[in-house]
């Protein structure tokens, strides 16, 4: 039978052993913390990097996608002067020299004709559109106003006449066009509630 001499060594040793194990998961517990703060940083560091490459590759797109739409700008602005001359080629014929036109000048004619509408054809096939005037409110992104129309038919700011066609390429005008503007009739957006006959029948 052991003393109680030779039972204490044993309770002795038992101590550090448990001092070791509650260090050692202390240890274990603030491994893991700092394992899972590393984690977590990593983790918006690469959610981070991520969002800034999607931004990029988005803005690379916008960007090849705008260097497609507008880089024939110059050239189209250039093609415009020149389908401009053709037309005003056309416009100082006399009515009466184009019905009395011997089959030489006929030919000349259709020919000058028929490479404008050409020259249109192309530039609408590379995304140059005319820009709608007549008829429409001023607008001074899209009309280069020349002149005002006293008209108190229309209303005013309207656009009563195109003295040369805007064009835009895409989104973007490429030339505005040059009209004459209505002046002395109702705002507008009032011409629709004009009282009839200039009374106001509503009191």
């Amino acid at each position: 039978m052991m003393s109680d001499e030779t039972a204490a060594p044993a309770e002795e040793t038992e101590a550090p052993r448990e001092e070791a194990k509650a260090e050692a998961a202390d240890a274990g517990v603030d491994l893991v913390e700092e394992l899972g703060q590393k984690n977590a940083e990593l983790t918006d560091r690469l959610l981070r990097m991520a969002a800034e490459m999607e931004n990029l590759r988005k803005r690379n797109e916008r960007e090849l996608a705008d260097t497609r739409a507008y880089a024939i700008t110059g050239f189209a602005r250039d093609m415009l002067t020149a389908t401009d001359s053709l037309s005003r080629a056309l416009m100082v014929l006399p009515a009466e020299s184009r019905e009395n036109a011997d089959p030489g000048m006929q030919s000349l004619i259709d020919g000058i004709e028929m490479t404008e509408r050409e020259m249109q054809r192309l530039l609408a096939k590379h995304g140059v559109t005319p820009i709608e005037a007549e008829g429409q409110k001023f607008d001074p992104h899209k009309h280069q106003a020349m002149f005002e129309v006293p008209d108190p038919s229309r209303p005013e700011g309207t656009v009563v006449q195109v003295v040369q066609a805007g064009f835009a390429i895409g989104d973007r005008v490429l030339r505005p066009a040059m009209v004459g503007v209505a002046k002395g009739g109702p705002k507008a957006g009032q011409a629709e509630h004009a009282p009839e006959g200039g009374i106001d029948k509503s009191v």
